[in-house]
């Protein structure tokens, strides 16, 4: 019994001396309960600025002719005269044909010219004696018209001839085959060889004009009428009646260095698809653009000197569409409706709900709650305050 009485006390010993040990420690140190701060967030200030307003239409870039090179006469090609995907000009030889025959042809038909020319004499003669004669009545009248008859007939055998040596010429002329306009040429499909007809289906090559080029773009009929709007009311910068002045955005994202001129005339709805084909012409004398080639034709307008854009990463979409942001009030977070204009890049176009000034959250609005105290501070090195840019209008080609 003496050793249980001896370990009770000795734990009771132990647990006391913890509690005091506890208790002095508590007293020496003297710190008061951990103070909660309030969550930090970034904000930016929003500050409006003048923007330039543009329009973006996707397009295509098209040749602004385009010449299929087929023989008109057939015959064996005996040289390629040109480089392919080299500069041709009006009139430069492409192709020379086999004229071996056809100078034979023309040949002959001199001769049945010649011929026609000796028979034409002999009849004008013949008529100019008999005209004579019936006159005193030497001949009969009958053989007076027979010549006067004979002549017309030597005419007209004469001026088949005439028709029939042009026929040769220009044949013989088609042996060479040459370019009806200017431009870049492409790859040939024949070569030295190679047996040609007249009016094949296949051409033997086609050359591209592309100073000036088109670029054709596709828009919805509704933002076509739009677009006419603009232009009567002089939103849209015109150079020329039922035009706009457009620069163009290459695939790339570099801006091209000559403006162009985008027609609304003269266009027909796609039942289709209920969109139109708007064609502009824009000068490349440096060849950069080519036929095929994705761009984006950008249509100056007015400029907003009040416009407000503010990163998509603020702002928050509910499930019927409502859009919000968070902003800091009197040091708590507050929650404001918007109405978007449009989106411009990363950014949206604020029409209404901001105001200049206003602190917005950009960053750690999901860890806070509306009415909830906070400390705002700048987004670190990276500065969020607006910066005036060219606005570009996001349209779906």
């Amino acid at each position: 019994m003496s050793t249980k009485l001896f370990a009770k006390s000795l734990v009771t010993s132990v647990v006391l001396v913890f509690l005091i040990v506890l208790f002095l420690l508590g007293g020496c140190s003297g710190e008061s309960a951990p103070v909660v701060e309030p969550p930090k967030v970034s904000v930016l200030t929003v500050q409006p600025k003048s923007q330039a307003l543009t329009t973006e239409l996707a397009g295509r870039t098209q040749a602004f002719m385009v010449a299929e090179i087929r023989p008109q006469v057939g015959g064996i090609v005996q040289q390629r005269l040109f480089v392919e995907g080299a500069e041709v000009k009006a009139g430069q030889a492409l192709y020379q044909l086999d004229a071996s025959s056809y100078k034979a042809a023309l040949a002959e038909a001199q001769a049945n010219l010649a011929k026609a020319c000796a028979t034409l004499k002999s009849a004008q003669a013949t008529a100019k004696r008999n005209a004579q004669l019936a006159k005193i009545d030497a001949i009969s009248q009958q053989d007076n018209e027979d010549a006067q008859a004979s002549l017309l007939t030597a005419e007209a055998e004469r001026q088949v001839a005439q028709a029939g040596v042009e026929t040769a010429r220009i044949n013989l002329a088609y042996t060479r085959i040459s370019s009806p306009v200017s431009g870049r040429i492409e790859t040939s499909t024949v070569t030295p060889g190679a047996l040609v007809v007249a009016n094949q289906e296949s051409a033997l090559t086609t050359v591209q004009q592309l100073d000036p080029i088109y670029v054709d773009v596709t828009q919805s009929t509704t933002e076509l009428l739009r677009l006419k709007r603009d232009l009567a009311s002089g939103v849209l910068q015109s150079n020329g009646e039922g035009e706009a002045r457009i620069s163009l955005k290459l695939d790339d994202g570099s801006t091209y260095a000559h403006e162009g001129r985008l027609k609304f005339s003269g266009v027909s709805v796609n039942e289709g698809t209920g969109t139109v084909t708007l064609r502009a012409k824009i000068a490349n004398p440096d060849r950069l653009l080519l036929p095929g080639m994705y761009v984006r034709a950008v249509l100056k307008q007015a400029r907003d000197d009040q416009a407000i854009l503010i990163p998509q990463q603020a702002v928050t979409r509910s499930a019927s569409g409502v859009t919000t942001v968070l902003l800091v009030v009197n040091g708590k977070v507050e929650q404001r409706v918007l109405t978007i204009d449009r989106a411009v890049g990363n950014q949206w176009w604020v029409k209404t709900g901001l105001n200049a000034g206003d602190q917005l959250i950009v960053e750690g609005g999901q860890k806070v709650r509306v009415g909830e105290a906070v400390v705002a501070q700048n987004p670190g090195t990276r500065s969020r305050t607006l910066k005036s840019a060219p606005v570009a209008i996001a349209q779906e080609g």
